[in-house]
């Protein structure tokens, strides 16, 4: 039942110096936020005696000179209550249905102006609001993180690429979002550096907070930096693309050459992206975090029946390698039969034809290479119950989006995973709305891979099943340096919280530590089998590839049949135990199954499973793929066997970069 009452969580009290401070909390009265107005529009946060933000400044200033939440004092017209209790259905994702329960505060100011703040048991979040007649242009905002103390962070910095002109800052907006963390203090961080979201922060007692953003909309990403190397982290935004050329990989992107001295022109009338600031007790609580989902805009596209999320064979990661066959493997339709066959043998529910099938460099989705027959793939895949999926670049759709999507369409494809982005000006998002909408009456779905993290797209249009914006399995091919295992047990608690992810696991060639090597066309994963398993059910992936070649899935039975059988959205999610950077236990509900994956970092490690938290668990015994007696010298090494449950609880061991997964 919804809800919303007029509540007393507004505490209002006057200075000397007409200063007017507001106060509200979450539900569970842990979370107290601090609303100051003064010269300067403020907030502060606490979670019982712990202090989250100490006073940190937020504001818009137009391209007018019109300033939100500066000197002279904000006039404040109205202040404004209410609460929510109720049950939010979410389908498509990791959860059925969400509760969604805050106490909101909607201050109103002179000059056309609001702010909102929302207090839930999760985390805080605000976002402001213009009245305007006409639009606007916005030349900045301030959005200030300010913490008591040099706390360490888990920092995702920008990687730039190469070619990019003018000041190292501006430099870093062409981007991919694919980095791994640096564990690092606060008062370390790299000042000319730009971190992206979500960025994690360890607090005291124990608690963290994670930052991120939701509801990006008609509006450039949020990027973080410290410029003044202290407790502090300040918002930095790219600039509108004053001028840009079509270029990039296999000229699919566009590059900016120029930026305008603003970064968004857009509606007068209209609600900014909201501002999150997660906040956990316990490391597992990130893992399980519904904020940004909750805060995104309600569907918009009506019926999702059309939509069937599942699993792709995929073609780049395996670099094409078939073998036993009597066609030469590579970009052409015999190849892709047989990747149609194998997927319809395991009851696999799409394939891909990743980079490769369009005329290189002609950005044309029209231009196939004259290897491949689209339409005879889409007929034969049909026949056998399996959709196709067109890799596509971002210029060569954005330039003919409506009449590509009617096009293929209209022949049968189902979707499109869209790629090298790179970037998250208003330019940029605004082409992820574009492409979705448009999609979406084409009833075609979307995987957006050289991507942004998820802001809540995903509500907002469910036809956008994934998104990249990690750095994913696809490193392996070619990164000798970084510690992916690692990595692993990092993304849930920080990059996943942000929403689903196409991190591209299920390797069926695995290494350990020493004998770990990057080969471009012959990859392998970093940590033993039975982890590519598990991590079918740690991330949230409701279009999850299989990244290796048919031929090894064909040789790895029983793996692939497990791999296959596993659901990609869920019914119910309860994350069990974890440590950010050690390990997780996520158990998953579809119908009447609960999935319960466990990975660890490059520590061995025996677990204890608490089954009895979950609702209505009553099994006494299950299936387990475990890491075998000799995973830490041979990572393939695992054994299948029936697990037996004693008093609700499993113990599990886990080797060095292992993984354990558990049906129920």
């Amino acid at each position: 039942m919804k809800k919303f009452l007029l509540s007393a969580l507004l505490l209002l009290s006057v200075s000397a110096f007409a200063q007017k401070q507001y106060t509200l909390q979450s539900p569970d009265k842990n979370i107290t936020v601090t609303i100051e107005a003064g010269e300067q529009l403020t907030y502060s946060v606490m979670h019982g005696n712990t202090c989250v933000l100490t006073p940190s400044a937020i504001g818009m200033t137009l391209g007018d000179g019109t300033m939100f939440g500066y000197n002279p004092v904000p006039v404040i017209k109205s202040a404004k209550t209410r609460s929510v209790n109720q049950k939010l259905q979410s389908p498509l994702y990791k959860k059925a249905e969400i509760p969604e329960v805050f106490n909101e505060l909607t201050l109103s100011f002179k000059g056309n102006f609001k702010v909102i703040f929302r207090a839930y048991d999760a985390g805080v979040a605000y976002r402001f609001e213009t009245d305007f007649r006409k639009p606007i242009i916005v030349k900045s905002e301030t959005a200030d993180f300010n913490f008591d103390a040099d706390y360490q962070g888990f920092i995702p910095y920008v990687l730039r690429r190469a070619g990019q002109e003018g000041p190292l800052i501006n430099q870093q907006f062409y981007n991919s979002f694919e980095n791994t963390y640096s564990h690092i203090n606060l008062s370390q961080m790299d000042p000319e550096k730009l971190a992206f979201l979500p960025l994690l922060v360890e607090l005291n007692d124990g608690k963290k907070a994670v930052i991120t953003e939701a509801d990006l909309e008609d509006f450039p990403g949020l990027y973080l930096y410290n410029p003044k190397g202290g407790n502090s982290l300040s918002a930095m935004h790219a600039g509108y693309p004053k001028t840009r050329e079509q270029g990039g990989h296999n000229n699919l992107q566009w590059i900016v050459k120029e930026r305008e001295n603003y970064i968004a022109k857009t509606a007068g009338k209209r609600a900014f992206p909201w501002r999150i600031i997660t906040i956990s007790e316990s490391d597992k609580e990130l893992a399980d975090n519904d904020l940004v989902y909750l805060l995104a805009s309600p569907n918009r596209i009506g019926d999702v029946s059309w939509i069937q999320p599942g699993k792709v064979a995929w073609d780049w990661w395996n670099a094409w390698n078939i073998y036993g066959v009597d066609f030469p493997a590579g970009i052409n339709n015999d190849t892709y039969k047989y990747y149609i066959d194998f997927a319809s043998q395991y009851g696999i529910e799409y394939v891909i034809l990743d980079e490769g099938w369009a005329v290189n460099k002609k950005a044309d989705l029209f231009q196939v290479v004259p290897e491949i027959d689209i339409k005879e793939l889409v007929d034969y895949g049909a026949d056998r119950n399996v959709g196709i999926v067109l890799w596509v670049g971002y210029a060569a759709i954005d330039k003919d989006m409506e009449h590509v999507c009617q096009h293929y369409a209209d022949m049968g494809v189902k979707g499109f995973k869209v790629d090298f982005m790179d970037g998250d000006d208003q330019m940029i998002v605004d082409f992820y709305y574009r492409m979705a909408e448009t999609a979406a009456r084409h009833h075609l779905f979307i995987d957006f891979h050289g991507a942004y993290k998820p802001t809540g797209l995903n509500r907002t249009y469910p036809n956008v099943l994934n998104h990249e914006g990690v750095y994913g399995l696809e490193q392996a091919k070619w990164d000798n340096e970084s510690d992916l295992v690692t990595n692993e047990v990092t993304i849930p608690f920080i990059r996943m919280l942000a929403g689903p992810l196409d991190y591209t696991q299920g390797a069926m060639k695995n290494a350990n530590k020493n004998n770990f090597a990057a080969i471009y066309t012959e990859p392998m994963s970093q940590g033993t089998r039975c982890r590519q398993l598990a991590e079918y059910v740690i991330f949230e992936s409701p279009f999850n590839m299989l990244c290796d070649s048919p031929s090894n899935y064909m040789k790895e039975e029983e793996c692939t049949q497990f791999i296959a059988s596993v659901p990609t959205t869920w019914d119910e999610t309860m994350v069990l135990d974890g440590k950010v950077g050690e390990y997780l236990v996520i158990a998953r509900r579809k119908d009447f199954h609960w999935y319960v994956g466990a990975i660890t970092n490059w520590e061995e490690r025996d677990i204890e499973i608490d089954l009895g938290v979950l609702p209505n668990f009553g099994a006494k015994s299950g299936h387990i793929f475990r890491d075998g007696p000799n995973a830490n010298r041979v990572a393939k090494d695992y054994v299948s066997e029936q697990a037996q449950v004693w008093g609700n609880k499993v113990k599990v061991h886990l080797a060095k970069g292992g993984g354990a997964v558990m049906v129920f």
